[in-house]
């Protein structure tokens, strides 16, 4: 079933865990990812950059997203990541997108709150979710790099009326993981996020996932994170794996022969930490 972030992140609330949002860097990926999903008996978010979108087609991506989740009998979103233009987001809701993220956490509170509220509106009135993010993210993504010095947390009480003056979805929060993070695992700030938690009565969003500790996944759960972002660590999976693959492969070998060994490297991470995932 094709559905909507708001839907599966109630879902989850309900039932008390956390599904994951995986970035899907190029279309051999999907298939594997959506159907590692379905084995685990879990919701997947799909979600791609403004980039990825571009370079494969909104469209396309939407389509075959469609397809694969009544095909497989999957719970699948689509949602469009880390979106600054609202000429992007409207691109991938009139795509058939059913969830986007507005990244106004670059700008001061009243701009951020304008800016998504304006998303918002169209987003809702086509029946699509919408994530917002206030704090900010270290790290890079999409090329994009936030110094470390430029980091800020979230703060509860803005938080709360963030959420009530642009009537989100979904809030992503700063509480001390970085985009891109893979060599590393970072500290998170679980103190802070449970006084979020404590304040906003909506799902809570975690970017940079792929930097959390395994063990550090629960208690983000238990915390009201519905949302967990997964993407550096697909693509570092898939590229050594294609680097390796195709530097023994001959000239005229069958891509599918190297591709496909490199989505079920993808398709492992995916089942792993849906089983972190799924707070059991």
């Amino acid at each position: 079933m094709y559905t909507t972030l708001k839907k599966v992140t109630d879902k989850a609330t309900r039932l008390n865990f956390t599904v994951g949002a995986f970035n899907m860097h190029n279309l051999e990926m999907l298939p594997a990812m959506i159907r590692a999903a379905k084995d685990m008996g879990s919701p997947i978010i799909i979600q791609t950059s403004a980039g990825t979108a571009e370079y494969i087609g909104y469209g396309v991506i939407a389509n075959v997203c469609k397809y694969l989740a009544e095909y497989e009998s999957a719970e699948v979103v689509l949602h469009l990541d880390h979106a600054n233009h609202f000429a992007d987001i409207r691109k991938a809701i009139d795509a058939g997108y059913s969830s986007v993220m507005y990244d106004g956490s670059s700008l001061s509170f009243k701009e951020n709150v304008l800016r998504t509220q304006e998303v918002v509106e169209y987003a809702h009135a086509r029946g699509v979710s919408v994530e917002g993010e206030l704090g900010t993210i270290g790290g890079i993504e999409d090329g994009v790099a936030v110094q470390e010095n430029k980091k800020a947390y979230t703060n509860p009480e803005d938080a709360k009326r963030f959420v009530a003056e642009t009537g989100i979805d979904a809030l992503a929060v700063a509480v001390g993981t970085n985009h891109g993070q893979y060599k590393s695992k970072t500290e998170l700030n679980i103190p802070l996020l449970k006084d979020i938690h404590g304040t906003v009565d909506i799902p809570l969003v975690i970017h940079g996932g792929t930097g959390v500790k395994d063990e550090d996944i629960q208690q983000c759960t238990n915390h009201g994170v519905r949302k967990f972002n997964v993407g550096t660590e697909l693509l570092v999976g898939w590229t050594r794996e294609a680097a390796k693959l195709f530097s023994q492969s001959k000239d005229n070998a069958s891509l599918r022969k190297n591709i496909v060994p490199c989505n079920e490297v993808v398709a492992n991470v995916i089942k792993h930490k849906i089983g972190i995932f799924l707070n059991a």
